[in-house]
């Protein structure tokens, strides 16, 4: 049996005609696995989805009781029988709830990772390696350039900041979901005992996080502070917000920005970043290599991201690679954009 015979990719994603099911769809469709709750994969109208009970509560959430007409909540490691197709959901490691997808026929083992990391984060299960003889990978970092810093020794570099500057605030841009709470985790871990301070448009998600055990100490939201009272402190907050009126409220404000992109400096000099901050969600280079390898897989599909290099990589160690140049999937940037206007 050929990847074929289980997945197709069309317009509006992978899709598993045998079982009449798309995973993360980029249009509406009648059942749709999901994969994690950032919008360029989770999308509303869909007549059923099936995701991990996170991610069913992160797009209610965002989206309202009515997202979806019927859902269902799948967990680690359960097996699924749709129509004669296996399905189980395994943990990806890059956002609370986010989830690998392995679907099998007729002994084909095809393995959807959605967007992962294999580095640890505190906010979520860690990456589950999944055997597989197909891997449909992310490369949203997928060129050689990106190899990511320790994220500690990011925070490290946040704290000392802070610290030459007790007259200043730090303003921290992050998406809402998955890298604001492990920027506050990770400021925690590294003995930050203070006061995190949020934007508007992290609460909702902060609080979600906080609510299924994720310890992230002392959050408030900033509004209603006064301005005296924010000198030395963090404030953790969408990436456009820095650039917004709302930053006026912050006396004299150092702006980080916590993102894989940070990586590329002329891309924080482009938008006026002081602190940058190389703490990605997603696997880097090195992370998107080694996992291909360790799958064991004999075919590999790129999607999302930079998809040519990871071909070519993958041709050259012998197996079989193709991009599958889906329109729709992107950086949660435009989403995290969005909520800063909330």
């Amino acid at each position: 049996m050929r990847a074929e015979d289980i997945l197709v990719p069309t317009p509006s994603g992978v899709c598993c005609k045998a079982a009449g099911f798309h995973i993360d769809p980029t249009r509406p469709v009648e059942k749709a696995l999901i994969t994690h709750g950032h919008s360029d994969h989770a999308r509303a109208g869909h007549g059923a989805v099936l995701a991990t009970q996170e991610t069913l509560d992160i797009m209610r959430l965002r989206y309202g009781e009515g997202f979806a007409g019927k859902t269902q909540a799948v967990a680690y490691g359960e097996t699924l029988d749709l129509d004669g197709v296996r399905v189980s959901f395994h943990p990806a490691g890059h956002v609370l709830g986010s989830a690998q997808i392995r679907v099998e026929r007729g002994g084909m083992r095809v393995v959807a990772s959605g967007d992962y990391k294999d580095v640890p984060d505190p906010t979520c299960v860690p990456f589950e390696l999944v055997p597989c003889d197909v891997f449909i990978t992310e490369a949203t970092f997928g060129l050689p350039v990106f190899r990511h810093h320790d994220a500690g020794v990011e925070i490290a570099k946040l704290l000392r900041s802070v610290e030459l500057f007790p007259e200043r605030a730090h303003l921290v841009g992050a998406y809402s979901l998955g890298k604001a709470q492990r920027v506050i985790a990770l400021l925690r871990a590294a003995g930050y005992g203070k006061t995190i301070y949020l934007h508007g448009a992290m609460e909702k998600i902060t609080r979600y996080y906080q609510s299924r055990g994720i310890d992230l100490g002392d959050v408030e939201l900033v509004r209603g502070a006064k301005k005296s009272e924010l000198a030395g402190t963090v404030t953790i907050c969408p990436p456009s917000a820095m650039t917004d009126l709302w930053s006026r409220r912050f006396p004299d404000p150092v702006t980080a920005f916590a993102s894989g992109w940070m990586r590329v400096r002329a891309r924080a000099r482009q938008g006026g970043i002081t602190l940058p901050l190389v703490i990605s969600d997603h696997a880097d280079w090195d992370g998107l290599t080694a996992t291909i390898a360790a799958t064991g897989c004999s075919e590999v599909w790129v999607t999302h991201g930079q998809e040519e290099a990871l071909v070519h990589w993958s041709r050259a160690k012998g197996l079989k690679a193709r991009p599958l140049d889906i329109v729709g999937y992107g950086d949660e940037e435009e989403e995290a954009s969005d909520e800063a206007q909330t």
